[in-house]
């Protein structure tokens, strides 16, 4: 941009002016021209008429009295005499009053290249009794080649004139711009000094103009003021603002400073982070104008609504709104800025991220939402079963009683999950340390999967373990991860199709001194979108296979024991349609907790 060259007003003008002077200039030389080239026709137009005029004149005087065949002669010769003394004079042709062709004579010399431009003729006539008698005509062919040469040197000599004549004028407007831009290129360069802070800068102009010397003296008197009062109060508030721009600069929440007039003075570091733009793009702009992820005025509405409101109310009570910047959801809160007398200047809008305080607030009110459904549904079946065997268990067989029986336990177990699901998410989350010690793992996990039999075989299911031979002791908190293992467990039997088999794996790490442990379904799978937040809490994956119902903390909780108390790691790996394999690598010396994370 800054090598762009645009044209200023001075340079418009004089480019109009020597277009218009140009076009004048050749307006007027072309009228001479034509109008001399006009003039130089009609003269030698008269000039052959009075050619043939004299001719016919002497013609008669000649063959006056003369026998018709001395006539003919007589003109002949006569003819030939001219036309040899004439170089310009093309052809002389003599008719009698029938017209017909007495003699026609032409210059041989000019045969070959001379054409007849100016044709005239004149009658031959006699005087009877006071009366003029036509006897005859003659008619003479003039080439012009006199007049073209004449014409040529007119034409060559006004062009030269008028060519000369737009040189000296455009020279001399040229030469004018040229002194009046060198005052203003003086005058623009001491004002770029002002404007860098190099105040007590003078132009010292030589030789100009007595109005320029006089702006010249004024600048120069102008700047010297500035730098008298630079001395003085510049540092100072130059200091203060540093001072107030270090400290918005400084502020956690974005910060977007705007003038009475909507132009943004101000924008912070992390105001800038938010609204993803640089200082440079939104300074100096109106902030109206600053578009959202959707391409919307995200603040066009909010900043009339501000002007529409009085200032006593908006003082007491600012604006609060929220955009969307790139998923980011941000909280805008304008305020207005008054001096210490209480005089508007401007506005402050103060930008809050506040996503995971709003996905916080929606995976909350999500979680509440599944517990209190799932909490429902057992309590309700629990009080629906227990009441009818307590009003009505006489008149059952002891199979039908059984089988309510087993619901009720059934319907127990799962309250009791979800319970324990709550419980240990409150224990977990809390920077507490799990005590560990050394425990065979492929025990622990063996006893898992016995654990859950029961519920395999519901579902016609078969476990399949397998196990290197030399699977190491791991330093770990039983109880913790014997839970994780089983919300694996437990996930797997719900996704397995009917008759299906479950794999479970442990694998010892030799080389990074690591157990690796994992459980494989055949279940539906999960999409690559999910796979990245199945382990955030109260993330729940919802399909059109997907209809079991829970709180939505099982996986996390499997990755907070292993992550945050065993300094081990969740993995996860799946296709849609191929089934899933979820699992853990755990240290197998326990790994030290980091200090944010423990509590004396």
């Amino acid at each position: 941009m800054g090598n762009k060259v645009s044209l200023t007003t001075q340079n418009r003008l004089i480019i109009t002016g020597l277009i218009l002077s140009t076009v004048l200039i050749v307006f007027i030389a072309v009228f001479a021209i034509v109008n001399i080239q006009k003039k130089l026709n009609d003269g030698y137009k008269s000039f052959g008429q009075v050619i043939s005029k004299m001719l016919a004149i002497e013609s008669l005087e000649l063959t006056n009295n003369l026998k018709d065949n001395d006539t003919g002669a007589t003109l002949k010769t006569h003819a030939e005499s001219i036309l040899k003394s004439h170089n310009d004079i093309v052809l002389i042709e003599f008719r009698d009053k029938d017209g017909n062709v007495i003699y026609t004579g032409k210059n041989e010399q000019h045969k070959s290249t001379k054409k007849a431009n100016i044709t005239v003729t004149s009658p031959l006539e006699i005087s009877v009794n006071g009366d003029s008698v036509p006897v005859g005509t003659v008619t003479v062919a003039l080439s012009g080649s006199v007049i073209s040469q004449i014409s040529s040197t007119t034409r060559a000599s006004l062009l030269f004139v008028f060519t000369i004549a737009w040189v000296v004028f455009a020279f001399v407007i040229l030469i004018n711009t040229y002194l009046i831009t060198r005052e203003l290129r003086l005058l623009q360069e001491g004002v770029k000094k002002i404007s860098t802070g190099e105040f007590g800068y003078k132009i010292e102009g030589q030789e100009v103009s007595t109005e320029v010397k006089e702006l010249f003296n004024e600048f120069n008197d102008m700047s010297n003021r500035l730098h008298i009062y630079e001395e003085q109060n510049i540092e100072q508030l130059t200091l203060e603002k540093n001072k107030l721009e270090a400290v918005l600069m400084s502020i956690a929440n974005g910060v977007v400073v705007c003038d009475n007039n909507d132009q943004v003075v101000l924008i912070n570091n992390h105001a800038q982070k938010l609204l993803e733009v640089s200082e440079d793009k939104l300074l100096n702009t109106e902030i109206q104008q600053y578009c959202d992820t959707d391409g919307n005025f995200c603040f066009k509405d909010k900043i009339e609504q501000f002007k529409d409101t009085p200032l006593e109310v908006i003082a007491s009570k600012p604006i609060e709104f929220s955009i969307t910047v790139d998923k980011r959801i941000i909280k805008s809160v304008i305020s207005p800025m008054f001096t210490r007398s209480n005089e508007y200047v401007g506005y402050i809008i103060v930008l809050i991220d506040v996503t995971k305080e709003t996905e916080m607030e929606q995976m909350r009110a999500h979680f509440i939402s599944n517990v209190s459904h799932e909490l429902r549904t057992p309590v309700t079946v629990l009080r629906s079963y227990i009441d009818t065997l307590y009003n009505y268990g006489n008149e059952f067989d002891y199979e039908t009683q059984k089988e309510f029986i087993g619901t009720i336990n059934q319907e127990i177990i799962r309250l009791n999950r979800m319970v324990n699901d709550i419980l240990d998410f409150s224990k977990l989350e809390a920077d507490t340390v799990l005590e560990k010690e050394p425990v065979n793992i492929a025990k622990l996990i063996e006893e898992c999967v016995n654990q859950v039999s029961v519920l395999t075989e519901e579902h016609h299911l078969k476990i399949e373990v397998s196990k290197d031979s030399d699977i190491p002791d791991v330093e770990l908190n039983y109880d913790s991860i014997e839970r994780a293992f089983t919300n694996l467990m437990s996930n797997a039997i719900k996704y397995s199709p009917e008759n299906g088999t479950i794999t479970v794996k442990i694998l010892n790490l030799k080389d990074t001194e690591e157990v690796e442990v994992s459980v494989t379904d055949q279940g539906c799978g999960i999409a690559p979108e999910h796979q990245k937040k199945i382990f955030d809490r109260f993330y729940r994956v919802e399909n059109n296979t997907h209809t079991i119902k829970g709180t939505g903390l099982g996986l996390n909780l499997v990755q907070t024991t292993i992550e945050k108390h065993h300094g081990g790691q969740v993995f996860v790996e799946s296709e849609v349609g191929n089934g899933s394999t979820f699992g853990f690598i755990l240290p197998v010396k326990a790994a030290t907790m980091p200090e944010e994370v423990t509590i004396q």
